[in-house]
């Protein structure tokens, strides 16, 4: 026998020796192996990436965009359709409505086109010179007038054919795009086809919706309309509209049709609110709708089925708080539009104080647990999402990158000193305009049901336009160790919800821990702190509010009290429009305990994620065009971050 060969032999014998009990199982071989991990490692496999079983995409995008196809947006001179705002979404460079190249600093995941129904396809036909709008003078005259306008011209031209329509009743029936019209059902069908063709699963979702824009005498009860389906189911029924005898102005209606859709197609859709703060105290209501129906047990029920979602921040101003309601709140006066209702081309109606108590999310937040208590649903219990609500056709929410809410606001020396609204009591110049938000997604995967099932449960927050990464979750049992791990979501759904989830129940009175976790933005601003904010209803039924910084960069103090009251500075250069990323954290994190937790009250925590100041888009204007910033304008701005809620039920 050859020696070499005999030793090779012996040796391989002791190896598959010593090998055997590694493979002396009933199962495969990883099973064993995921066995003896310790303890302290939670996922369900060595790598850490693989066999998942929770959400683990962080999708961005958009879900209220109109294209030219909206009434408001083409009369104010957008052209652009749906095809061009998805590949524009999906990272092209596309031009705007008045031929300024445009780009974003990255693609987005998603996008709904969310055109307004009332009148959908009409101003398309118009600008067009379709016979049959041509053949009434009014008609006539608006496509003659349109041809010819200006860019400051024809806002003034759509006002005045949305007037007509929305508010003094004049516009001519014979031509409106109704459901049951030729028009309107020619442009639903294309604006499906588009989402159809741009829609990429794993790649980039095109969802598809709509915007029902009930605007009751000038009071904002707009909802989105988004659908889990494709195509061949929401061809099926004609969108809702506001417009008698086939549409509503009562949200009521709405959800009745959303019924009537899932029950003739077997598919599914949710609807989300915007823009309380001008309605002038009808959003969020406590008592009665502003038809005097009373708020009964099928109201909250039904609101509470159909609507999981608020959009919280866009670019009619940011919906979280307001300084009268929350006075210790130093950051709620951000981009603060409270001055009316919203009336195109009118004077609005000027707001009162009472209003405000219905228009926040967090005061509805705080009203939903008092309404839980009386009838056992709550209607307010809503995840947050950020959304443009562009009328460009362009979903551009960064503050360099910002081409206003209509076309006639894209990039120009003076479009931030327009007068834009007015009321008895105040004034709102353009310069109020918001450059936001933004939706984030935490979804198994990009497509539109996993999407639209992580909007269901709410595991979703909002922006105001920053790509801040942030993780919220609540439990009993966080620890230092579970954060520090540099993957909290094996701990974080493993001992708990994420947000828009519901506490699990716990003997003995144990106050619940939370463990939130903030990414900056890699090429934005970062972080100054991240709160934690919670509204509880106490034994006498009355509601309360407290803020925690839980997490402050800088090494600065957190006080007893729960609060570092020391500002993070501002590094903002208002000549050169740029700002340095020399204070604040790339990232911050947390593990608190509620310390004032009340076993037997009801109570809702949500974290809000605040960067370092940077500069606002009029900033940036000013620099780029060499003008003076406007008068009232602020130079800098503090993006953020708001996170749905997580519940706490006794």
């Amino acid at each position: 026998m050859n020696t070499k060969a005999s030793i090779s032999m012996r040796v391989l014998g002791v190896l598959c020796l010593f090998a055997l009990p590694a493979y002396a199982t009933d199962g495969p071989m990883w099973e064993t192996t995921d066995k003896m991990l310790s303890e302290k490692y939670k996922g369900k496999s060595y790598s850490p990436y693989a066999k998942r079983d929770f959400p683990n995409g962080l999708y961005w995008g958009d879900s209220h965009l109109h294209t030219g196809n909206s009434f408001d947006a083409g009369t104010a001179g957008c052209i652009l359709d749906p095809d061009t705002a998805y590949r524009f979404a999906k990272g092209e460079e596309v031009e705007s409505s008045f031929g300024i190249p445009v780009k974003l600093s990255r693609p987005l995941d998603w996008l709904a086109v969310t055109d307004h129904t009332d009148n959908m396809g009409f101003i398309v036909d118009l600008k067009a010179g379709n016979k049959d709008i041509l053949a009434t003078p009014e008609g006539k005259d608006w496509h003659d007038r349109l041809k010819t306008a200006s860019k400051d011209e024809a806002p003034e031209i759509a006002y005045e054919i949305i007037k007509a329509l929305m508010v003094e009743q004049t516009f001519p029936m014979e031509i409106y795009y109704g459901p049951d019209s030729a028009g309107y059902k020619s442009t639903w069908e294309r604006i499906v086809q588009s989402a159809e063709h741009h829609n990429d699963p794993g790649k980039f979702t095109a969802l598809i919706g709509y915007e029902w824009t009930s605007t009751l005498n000038g009071n904002n009860l707009h909802r989105n309309v988004l659908y889990r389906d494709n195509g061949d189911k929401a061809i099926r029924l004609m969108p809702y509209t506001t417009t008698a005898p086939l549409g509503s102005y009562d949200p009521m209606n709405l959800w009745k049709w959303m019924t009537q859709y899932e029950e003739e197609t077997g598919g599914k859709v949710l609807a989300l609110a915007h823009n309380g703060n001008v309605s002038n105290g009808l959003m969020f209501p406590v008592d009665a709708q502003y038809t005097g129906r009373k708020l009964d047990e099928f109201y909250v029920k039904e609101r509470s089925k159909w609507e999981p979602l608020y959009e919280i921040t866009q670019i009619k101003g940011d919906g979280e708080a307001h300084p009268f309601l929350s006075p210790n709140d130093e950051f709620a006066d951000y981009e603060t539009w409270d001055f009316g209702n919203i009336v195109p081309g009118n004077e609005v109606i000027a707001k009162e104080d009472q209003m405000l108590q219905y228009e926040y999310a967090r005061e509805a937040l705080k009203n939903g647990l008092a309404l839980e208590k009386k009838f056992g649903t709550n209607p307010y219990k809503m995840g947050f999402v950020g959304a443009t609500d562009s009328h460009t056709g362009l979903a551009t929410a960064e503050e360099d990158n910002f081409f206003g809410k209509h076309s006639g606001y894209e990039p120009d020396p003076n479009r931030g000193n327009h007068l834009f609204m007015k009321s008895s009591t105040s004034t709102m110049m353009s310069w109020g305009q918001v450059a936001a938000g933004l939706g984030a997604v935490w979804a198994t995967d990009n497509t539109r049901e996993a999407i639209f099932d992580a909007m269901k449960r709410k595991e979703v927050y909002g922006t105001t336009g920053s790509r801040i990464r942030v993780r919220f979750f609540g439990g009993w049992d966080y620890t230092e160790e579970d954060l520090m791990s540099r993957e909290p979501a094996f701990a974080g759904y493993q001992k708990g919800v994420p947000m828009g989830g519901d506490l699990p129940s716990e003997m003995g009175g144990k106050a619940p821990t939370f463990m939130v976790y903030a990414l900056r933005d890699t090429i934005g601003g970062n972080l100054d702190r991240i709160q934690i904010i919670k509204g509880w209803l106490d034994k006498d039924s009355k509601t309360h509010e407290i803020i925690y910084d839980v997490a402050v960069s800088d090494s600065r103090e957190i006080d007893k009290d729960g609060r570092c009251k020391t500002p993070v500075g501002n590094t903002v250069d208002a000549k050169t429009a740029s700002f340095r990323n020399t204070i604040g954290s790339s990232e911050l994190g947390a593990v608190w305990t509620d310390p004032d937790f009340d076993p037997h009250e009801k109570a809702f925590y949500y974290a809000r994620v605040i960067e370092i100041p940077t500069p606002r888009w009029t900033t940036i204007d000013a620099f780029r065009f060499g003008n003076p910033i406007p008068e009232g304008a602020p130079v800098s701005t503090q993006e953020r971050a708001y996170t749905s809620p997580i519940w706490y039920t006794p």
